[in-house]
Formats: structure tokens, sequence, C-alpha cells
């Protein structure tokens, strides 16, 4: 019975000492979040003289470019190659390049065209594609577009 109840205390003493290690970590990460340099937003798109959303921001290496469509009369293939090439200029402008994208999420208004979309697609992120997700979207994509993308790259 005693050896039960040293062990008991044992275990506890353990339990708090590793809770008390994992709070000093999450202390750590979130210091160096706060140390690094801020968001820099940049593309601002308003509505109304108020900032709706950026078109792309930046957060230590890391840069986030929102979703990129096409709003004119055209096939899966005009519209995925006009808004590979809109993710390719806010790519530039923010320092990185295709070839530095991380992950690639692509919104569909139809998922037969899928096999078109990844035509133009292939190959235009380089010899190391970024991971992707695809999905139709139930509605249609925003602005009468065929095709959104947006992505996360490095800089």
């Amino acid at each position: 019975m005693e050896k039960m109840k040293r062990r008991n205390t044992i275990k506890k003493i353990f339990a708090s000492l590793a809770g008390v290690a994992g709070i000093s970590a999450v202390a750590k990460a979130n210091t160096s979040v706060s140390q690094s340099t801020e968001k820099e937003a940049f593309s601002i798109v308003e509505e109304q003289d108020v900032p709706l959303f950026s078109g792309a921001t930046k957060q230590g290496n890391t840069v986030y470019i929102a979703g990129k469509g096409a709003h004119f009369d055209g096939d899966i293939k005009a519209h995925t190659d006009h808004v590979l090439k809109e993710l390719e200029k806010e790519l530039i402008k923010a320092g990185s390049s295709m070839d530095k994208v991380l992950k690639v999420n692509v919104y569909l208004h139809d998922l037969s065209d899928y096999k078109g979309m990844n035509e133009i697609f292939r190959g235009r992120f380089g010899s190391k594609p970024p991971v992707r997700t695809t999905v139709a979207t139930y509605g249609g994509v925003p602005g009468d577009s065929l095709v959104e993308m947006d992505c996360i790259a490095y800089i």
C-alpha cells in the first residue's frame, strides 16, 4: 500500500513537471512569434472607403496571396491561364515566385473543368509542385469566374 502511494506521488510530480515544461515551451514559441516582423499588407481592396481585404500579406518570410479569378468570357483553360498569371504577378510584387509556392487552393465553378484546369496548371510551379486542394464550389465562384486560386509561398 505504501509503495502505491509513493508511485502515485511520483507520477503526480512528473506530471506537474511535464506540464510546466510544456507551458515553458509554449511561452518560448509565443515569444519567437512576437519578435518576428509585423504583417505587411498590400493590394488592399476597399469598398466604400473601408478596407475589405488584402490581395496579399507577408509575415516574416511567408506570403499569402488572396484568391484570384478571371472575370471575362472564356473557357476553363483561358481562365486558368489568367489566374495563374495573376498569382505570379502578386508573388513577384511580394518578392517571391511560382517556384516558391508551398500550397495552392483551387476552386472550380464546375468539377467537369478539372481536366482542362490541370492541363494549364501542370508545370507552372517548377519541377517541385506545391501541395494542392481542389474543390468544386456550390453556387459557383464569385464574379462568374470558372476558377479561383489562392496560394501560400515563401520569400
